[in-house]
């Protein structure tokens, strides 16, 4: 049926919109991701989309030229017909819609409901209402992923900040009786949990700019083999044994133009996970990638000899909150790899090194950026 000023007609058994001019847009409303439903100047149903019977689970054969108070019978969440409550044909004709808001089916079943009043003219009769029906799933998964976050921080956040709360009210009132000794053990621990707090908080923040696609990169020129060096002498300082790292980087690298402290936060996150949750040797391996489409790139790779990650998790290593062990962390720091990686114009992929452990290995596009091409 065609939806238009007039009376719908059969076309190949489709349903053809039609906008208010003369052209056709021929567009089928079974190809639309979302529910269409649409009223004639009458109140009768004559488009009732695909998406909308799957959402609704409503047959079309019920729904079209039927009144739509029959054919969508939507209550709000305290129970009052909406159709009646919101009254398009008969109440304010300044109206122009209805937004998107949460309303229940028979049953109980929720959809996300939004509605335009399509007007002769401005405060004229409504001559067709126009709605958009959406699932809740994918809010819901939203809302679900915003509450681990919530969760995870709030746990995250108790532990350090307990700690640096006691240790503080304690040196405020007997800071007399400890000996300097203890009072710089208990200043090294408050500054610890400190530490781990910015932390948190830039991961946060992080994962703010990388979910609105906000996260900005400033390159330059960078040497990958010396921000490798770096990393690994710093876990050196910190007590692990140099006989645990290996490092292979091919010579004539080509020049790479990233941002160095992004980098080193992607290096940082994959050799701690590597000393951390891995065993053995640490191997880290710097070379160039295969061109792919005139495209030259380095490739980083970052494996060790631990106990790997299971096959079935290998998918899940991306995303949220996902640890590969129970040895603490937010589960945010593979997250934060992927999209710094990603906003670079590269990729990073997980599988089983040589050593039956852990390999990552993110590829960096090279060359200048174009603005000084």
């Amino acid at each position: 049926m065609a939806v238009g000023t007039s009376r719908p007609a059969e076309t190949h058994g489709a349903l053809l919109c039609r906008s208010s001019g003369p052209e056709a847009l021929g567009i089928d409303p079974d190809d639309l991701p979302d529910g269409l439903v649409v009223a004639d100047e009458t109140g009768r149903v004559i488009c009732f989309n695909d998406a909308a019977v799957r959402i609704t689970a409503v047959a079309k054969a019920d729904a079209l030229d039927h009144p739509l108070e029959t054919a969508l019978p939507l209550e709000d969440l305290k129970g009052r017909r909406w159709w009646t409550l919101t009254d398009p044909y008969g109440g304010l004709a300044t109206r122009v819609g209805q937004p998107e808001r949460n309303l229940l089916l028979p049953g109980g079943r929720e959809v996300l409901v939004s509605a335009r009043y399509v007007r002769e003219r401005p405060t004229g009769p409504i001559r067709r209402l126009v709605i958009s029906l959406r699932g809740t799933e994918a809010r819901r998964r939203t809302e679900r992923s915003h509450a681990e976050l919530i969760a995870t921080v709030a746990h995250e956040l108790r532990s350090p900040l307990t700690s640096v709360k006691g240790f503080t009210a304690t040196l405020l009132a007997k800071w007399e009786r400890f000996t300097d000794d203890q009072k710089r053990l208990m200043l090294e621990t408050v500054d610890a949990d400190a530490s781990r707090v910015t932390r948190l908080i830039a991961e946060l923040l992080d994962i703010s700019r990388i979910d609105s696609g906000r996260l900005e990169v400033r390159r330059q020129p960078i040497d990958i083999a010396a921000a490798v060096g770096r990393h690994i002498q710093a876990h050196i300082a910190s007590g692990q044994s140099p006989d645990r790292f290996f490092v292979r980087i091919q010579r004539r690298l080509p020049d790479l133009w990233a941002d160095p402290d992004k980098i080193d936060q992607v290096l940082g996150n994959l050799l701690e996970n590597a000393v951390r949750h891995g065993a053995g040797t640490v191997t880290i391996e710097v070379a160039p990638a295969a061109a792919k489409d005139d495209e030259k790139g380095t490739a980083v790779t970052v494996s060790d000899e631990g106990p790997g990650i299971p096959e079935e998790s290998m998918g899940r290593v991306f995303t949220r909150f996902w640890r590969g062990s129970k040895r603490g962390g937010t589960g945010l720091g593979l997250y934060i790899v992927k999209g710094i990686v990603e906003a670079h114009g590269g990729t990073i992929t997980v599988g089983r090194g040589p050593g039956g452990g852990a390999e990552f290995r993110f590829i960096l596009p090279v060359g200048a950026p174009a603005y000084l091409a």
